[in-house]
C-alpha cells in the first residue's frame, strides 16, 4: 500500500467501478476533492450543470437509460441540501446513484463552523439525508474509505436499487493514509433471486384455474430488464398486459395486448380489464393511489375478489395495499423465466385458453380508439394536447428517450404514448418531482449519445430549472426541450375547476397578476433558449410542429420549442383518483363495475 488522500481513493475507485462521470457543482468544501478528480480527468468526465438539483436529476435519469449509477458532488451546506428533492426522486422510483456530499472538518465539529448543522448531533447532515437515500455512509478517517465505498456501491445496486450518501468531512479529501481502493463491485445484476419451486406451482396453478388474466408490470421488471421474457408471456400464451408509467416500452407498445397505464389517466382497455380480471400478476410494481383509483374498488382493481400474484424483489412491497393471494419475493426477469419454463410443462394452458377474455380487451380497446382517435387529427390554435403527442409519434424516431416532467403534459403521454423501447419514457413516478423532466433530460443523452433525446415539460416545470439550457450548450449536447405552454400550473387548476366549482386562484399566470380574464404570461421561452445559445422557435399552429421537431432533430444542437397548447382540453378520466376528504369524481368515459 502507499499513501493516498482520501480524494484520491474515491477517485481511483470511480474509475475502478468505470464510473465516466461525475455530476456535480464546486465549493469550498469540495476542493480537495475536485484536485484529485482532476488526475483522473482522463477516465472520469467532471460535467457541472449550473444547480445541485439537476446534478441529481441527471445521475438519475443517467441509471434509469444505462443501469449503470455515476457519482454527483456537492459542496458543504446548501450545495448538498439541494440534493434532497432528486434523491427523494430516486429513492421514491428505484433508481441509484451515490451522492458524495462534502461536510465540516472533522477538527471543527460541534463548534458551529460554517455550514455545519449541529443542533442536535456534529456534523449532522447525513440525518438529513436519511429519509431519502438506502443507506448514508460517514467515514470521518481515510482508512474508514475503503469499506464505506465498497458497501455503497452494492448498497445502490443489490435488491431494489436506489441512491446512496457518502457524507466525507472535507478535511478528509486532502489528509492520507496507507489505504488502497477496495476491490471493485460487481453486485448489479448478480444478485437475482428467483421463486422456490413451490411458489412457481402454486403461480402456475393460479394462472390454471384463471379465465381473465392480466400481467401489471413496472419499473422493477423494467430494472431487471425482463423484456424478452415479458414480451414472450404476453406473446405465447395471449396474456393482457398493463404497465405502470416507468414500465412502458417493455413489451411491444403496438401489440393488441398493450393495454396501456391504469388509473385515473390511465387508458381504458387497462382500467376496464383491472376491473374484469380473475387474476392479476402484478411483476415489480406498486399499487399506488394513481395507478389503483386511490384503492377505490370497480374503478381499476377488484381486490380480493380479482385474485392477486404479487412478486416483488422488495418484500416491504408485497402486500402493502392489496393482501396477495400469492406473494412471491424474486427478481423479475429471474421469475418472469421460471414462469414461462413452468406453464411450458402444462400442455392444458395454452393461447387458446383465453381466447374469450381476449375479445373481449379488443372490444375495449375499439371503443376507446373510437372515442380518442378523431381529436388527434384537429388543426387548431392553439394546439389540442392530442394533436401533440400524435404529432410526436409520428416524427421522433423509434430510438428517442422521451424525459417526461410532471404536469398535465404527463398525463396525456401516459394515456396515449406508445414507446418503442424499454427505458425510453423517463418519468418522475412515485415523488413526482417538478424538474425531473427538465434536467433529466441532459443525464439521458450522456448514457445515450447517439440516441436523440427528448424533454416534454410544462412551462411551469421549465422555469424551476431554465438553466438546463446553458449546460447543454457549455456541454454541447443536443437536447430538446419542448415547452407545454399553456400559461398555467395546468393540472392543478384542472383540478380545482373539478372540485371547487370553477374557482381558480394561484394557478395560472397572468400579467400584473390580473387573475381571470387578463392578459396571459408567460416568458419569451424561445428568446431564452436563443440567449443561451441554443436554438429556439415558438409554435402556435398545429401545422408547425412536426416540421420544428423534424429541424430540431436535424439540426443536433440544444432547441427548446415553445409550444402553446389548449389549456381548456383536459385529459379524458377512465378511473379517478381522491384527495380526501373531497368527494372523487366519476370516470368521464367507461363506469365502474363491482366484481363482487
Amino acid at each position: 500500500m502507499t499513501k493516498r488522500k482520501g480524494g484520491e481513493v474515491i477517485a481511483e475507485y470511480l474509475v475502478e467501478q468505470k464510473v465516466p462521470f461525475v455530476f456535480g457543482i464546486c465549493g469550498h468544501g469540495n476542493v480537495g476533492m475536485l484536485d484529485a478528480l482532476h488526475a483522473v480527468r482522463d477516465r472520469v468526465r467532471l460535467i457541472s450543470p449550473r444547480h445541485e438539483q439537476a446534478a441529481g436529476h441527471m445521475a438519475d435519469a443517467y441509471f434509469r437509460v444505462k443501469h449503470r449509477p455515476v457519482a454527483t458532488l456537492t459542496s458543504t451546506g446548501p450545495g448538498s441540501a439541494n440534493m434532497v428533492m432528486p434523491l427523494v426522486t430516486a429513492l421514491s422510483d428505484s433508481s441509484a446513484f451515490l451522492a458524495i456530499t462534502a461536510n465540516v472538518p472533522t477538527s471543527q465539529a460541534n463548534r458551529g463552523p460554517f455550514q455545519e448543522l449541529y443542533a442536535h448531533n456534529q456534523a449532522d447532515f447525513a440525518q438529513v439525508l436519511r429519509p431519502v437515500v438506502k443507506r448514508s455512509f460517514q467515514p470521518s478517517r481515510v482508512d474508514m474509505l475503503p469499506l464505506a465505498l465498497r458497501q455503497a456501491f452494492d448498497t445502490m445496486v443489490t435488491g431494489r436499487p436506489g441512491p446512496v450518501n457518502l457524507d466525507v468531512p472535507y478535511n478528509v479529501f486532502q489528509e492520507e493514509d496507507d489505504v488502497s481502493p477496495p476491490l471493485p463491485s460487481h453486485s448489479f445484476g448478480v444478485h437475482r433471486p428467483g421463486a422456490s419451486a413451490a411458489d412457481v406451482a402454486a403461480a402456475v396453478d393460479l394462472v390454471a384455474a384463471a379465465k381473465r388474466p392480466v400481467f401489471f408490470v413496472g419499473h422493477g421488471t423494467t430494472l431487471s430488464e425482463a423484456g424478452p421474457e415479458m414480451t414472450e408471456l404476453q406473446a405465447r400464451w395471449g396474456i393482457p398486459v398493463i404497465t405502470s408509467p416507468n414500465g412502458m416500452g417493455l413489451v411491444p407498445a403496438d401489440d393488441p395486448l398493450t393495454l396501456g397505464f391504469i388509473g385515473r389517466n390511465g387508458a381504458y382497455p387497462a382500467n376496464q380489464a383491472g376491473r374484469f380480471a380473475d387474476l392479476v400478476i402484478c411483476i415489480g410494481t406498486r399499487f399506488d393511489d394513481r395507478s389503483s383509483s386511490s384503492w377505490n374498488p370497480g374503478y381499476s382493481w377488484n381486490f380480493p375478489t380479482t385474485r392477486l400474484l404479487q412478486v416483488d424483489i422488495d418484500p416491504t412491497e408485497i402486500g402493502r395495499n392489496y393482501p396477495p393471494t400469492l406473494g412471491i419475493i424474486a427478481d423479475a426477469k429471474t421469475f418472469a423465466g421460471q414462469l414461462i419454463a413452468a406453464l411450458a410443462e402444462r400442455r392444458e394452458i395454452d393461447r387458446a385458453s383465453f381466447a374469450a377474455w381476449r375479445a373481449e380487451v379488443a372490444g375495449w380497446r375499439a371503443e376507446w380508439e373510437a372515442f380518442v382517435r378523431p381529436n388527434f387529427a384537429l388543426d387548431t390554435s392553439p394546439i389540442r394536447p392530442e394533436f401533440v403527442v400524435g404529432a410526436l409519434a409520428d416524427v421522433l424516431p423509434d430510438d428517442v428517450i422521451l424525459s417526461l416532467d410532471s404536469g398535465v403534459h404527463h398525463n396525456w403521454f401516459m394515456q396515449f404514448w406508445q414507446p418503442k423501447r424499454a427505458q425510453s419514457m423517463l418519468n418522475s413516478w412515485g415523488y413526482s418531482s417538478m424538474g425531473f423532466g427538465v434536467c433529466g433530460v441532459l443525464g439521458a443523452q450522456l448514457a445515450a449519445p447517439d440516441r436523440p433525446c427528448v424533454a416534454v415539460v410544462g412551462d411551469g416545470g421549465f422555469m424551476m430549472a431554465p438553466h438546463v439550457v446553458a449546460t447543454a450548450v457549455e456541454y454541447d449536447l443536443p437536447c430538446i426541450w419542448i415547452v407545454w405552454n399553456n400559461f398555467a400550473w395546468g393540472a392543478i387548476r384542472d383540478l380545482q375547476y373539478g372540485l371547487f366549482e370553477g374557482r381558480e386562484i394561484g394557478t395560472a399566470f397572468y400579467r400584473g397578476n390580473q387573475g381571470p380574464g387578463g392578459e396571459r404570461y408567460n416568458p419569451d421561452f424561445a428568446a431564452w433558449a436563443r440567449a443561451c445559445g441554443a436554438d429556439g422557435v415558438t409554435v402556435t399552429r398545429s401545422r408547425d410542429l412536426r416540421g420544428a421537431v423534424e429541424t430540431a432533430l436535424r439540426n443536433r444542437r440544444p432547441c427548446l420549442i415553445d409550444l402553446h397548447v389548449d389549456a381548456d382540453v383536459r385529459p379524458p378520466s377512465t378511473g379517478t383518483w381522491s384527495l380526501p376528504p373531497i368527494p372523487y369524481k366519476e370516470p368521464i368515459f367507461g363506469r365502474p363495475h363491482r366484481l363482487d
